[in-house]
């Protein structure tokens, strides 16, 4: 009874649950998350170790057959979807801090801060977005924290951008202006009062990040510039899955992790969409 209260009582996450796609996507996406989370104790084998013949169909004992080197395709699509999912809030959680950050010193403090940090977004938007991403995995190490990194380094402008564009709203609003008035401290009515209003549309792009993070890994690994074997991820099970051989004649080498990346993309769109028509009514 107390939580049906509230739920009525919060209309944000009303209009989010009423989202019915949004809602069988939270659902995937939980089950989704537990199973990689709790792969160790899923996994019928260990995703490395060669446990059957090369390139088994599915039957009882491989319930998704083994790859060419005969490991387990599901215990490796359990790891990969781990990794994936890894990289994905990683990567987002790291260009999120960056662009909030960078956001809030350029609209709150404006002048020559706002002007260095506006032209360096700039600049770094200015590239191809696919290319810089490319560029920067061919100059470093190809590996897990190089991959998080070049992904968070690369996403935050969009957050920057949005962040200082709500701060310069919120600087003039009423309450904003008789905290100045007030006498109020700068830490004070930044973070007690400005970002706290950010929060929203930050979660909402955040969401989109997320999903964007999870197809940049899946492409770079598919191009041996992510993930290395014999290390899963979903976009280096993609890579032995090249060949017209194993397309036409062998489609439980790729169908199921191609599967996982569609739907883990769509299920966290649908998740963001349901999130900005909660917090943004008017904007649907």
């Amino acid at each position: 009874m107390i939580k049906t209260d509230r739920i009525k009582s919060n209309p944000v996450l009303k209009r989010f649950l009423r989202h019915k796609l949004a809602m069988v996507s939270l659902v995937f996406l939980t089950i989704v998350v537990l199973s990689a989370l709790f792969a160790p104790l899923l996994t019928p084998y260990p995703p490395n170790k060669i446990v059957g013949g090369f390139s088994e169909p599915p039957s009882a004992k491989f319930l998704l057959g083994t790859d060419q080197v005969g490991r387990d395709v599901l215990s490796r699509l359990l790891y990969g979807t781990r990794i994936s999912l890894f990289v994905g809030f990683a990567a987002t959680a790291v260009s999120t801090i960056l662009g909030v950050i960078l956001g809030i010193l350029s609209g709150y403090f404006g002048g020559w801060i706002d002007m260095v940090i506006m032209r360096f977004t700039d600049m770094v938007m200015s590239f191809p977005y696919i290319l810089l991403v490319l560029v920067s995995a061919a100059i470093f190490k190809p590996g897990l924290m190089n991959i998080i990194l070049i992904l968070g380094f690369v996403d935050w402008p969009g957050i920057a951008r949005l962040v200082r564009g709500n701060v310069l709203s919120l600087r003039e609003k009423n309450y904003i202006q008789a905290d100045y008035i007030a006498g109020m401290p700068k830490w004070y009515i930044l973070f007690s009062e400005i970002l706290p209003n950010t929060t929203a549309p930050i979660l909402v792009y955040a969401t989109s990040v997320i999903a964007i993070s999870i197809l940049d890994e899946a492409a770079l690994s598919f191009l041996g510039m992510g993930i290395q074997p014999p290390k899963a991820s979903l976009g280096n099970m993609l890579n032995g899955a090249q060949s017209l051989s194993v397309l036409t004649s062998k489609p439980w080498l790729w169908i199921p992790p191609g599967l996982v990346i569609i739907l883990l993309v769509i299920s966290i769109n649908f998740i963001g969409d349901a999130l900005r028509d909660a917090f943004d009514p008017s904007g649907r």
